[in-house]
């Protein structure tokens, strides 16, 4: 069992009833996130890059709930550095954790801190949890590559960036899940500020009429993933 729940913007929480996994916790500044971070529970936090629109309050969440961080290898020293507890990964490569396997994957894009230090690659990450398969694709335009992840990993969620601008508009998005194949795909990132405002419900649209299961959740919006 995995329950889903969709903070707004990249932020999603996955649940498998004994651990709780945030992904890309950008709550304190985000003008659509529901919550505080205070209200965060998770004893797992998964980066996808270094933005601050990503990175957000990884530091406050990780530190609150004593939370063991998952990035790339020179972000998660930059978390180590400054008082949380990290696991260094890098992309192509996967580790089976108590609440199951994390493996990052290629995203064109960049990744940088607040001080425009360099904080290693950029990823995507395919989170395996509650007996099910979720991409979660972070900040990055299409690539051919995300044919291969469909061929060789069932995916039983997508969630794809829609935003345009800094990462994949709804037709480039279209055609990533044309790509991965997922049995449910998901918009993410964007109408957070103007320029990424794009409109879900069109891509869930063309995506259904392409022969997608698609939903467009709502702000701190849970389901339930079967």
């Amino acid at each position: 069992m995995l329950k889903l729940r969709y903070l707004s913007h990249s932020a999603v929480i996955l649940d498998d009833g004994t651990n709780q996994v945030i992904i890309d916790p950008f709550i304190t500044g985000n003008p659509t996130c529901p919550i505080k971070w205070q209200d965060v529970e998770a004893n797992y936090i998964i980066l996808t890059h270094a933005h601050g629109d990503h990175f957000g309050d990884t530091m406050q969440i990780a530190q609150k709930n004593d939370a063991l961080v998952i990035a790339v290898n020179e972000l998660a020293n930059y978390v180590a550095r400054n008082g949380a507890k990290a696991h260094n990964m890098h992309i192509g490569g996967s580790f089976n954790f108590p609440f199951g396997k994390v493996k990052f994957t290629v995203a064109h894009h960049g990744s940088s801190n607040n001080e425009n230090e360099y904080m290693g690659e950029p990823a995507g990450v395919i989170v395996t949890i509650g007996g099910k398969k979720v991409y979660h694709a972070g900040d990055t335009g299409l690539f051919m590559d995300m044919k291969l992840i469909g061929e060789t990993d069932e995916i039983d969620v997508f969630l794809a960036p829609i935003g345009d601008n800094f990462t994949m508009g709804i037709d480039d998005a279209i055609k990533a899940a044309e790509f991965v194949k997922p049995k449910l795909v998901i918009p993410i990132h964007y109408n957070t500020f103007p320029v990424i405002n794009a409109n879900p419900h069109e891509f869930a649209q063309k995506a259904t009429a392409r022969g997608f299961n698609a939903k467009v959740l709502e702000y701190g919006e849970t389901i339930e993933i079967e």
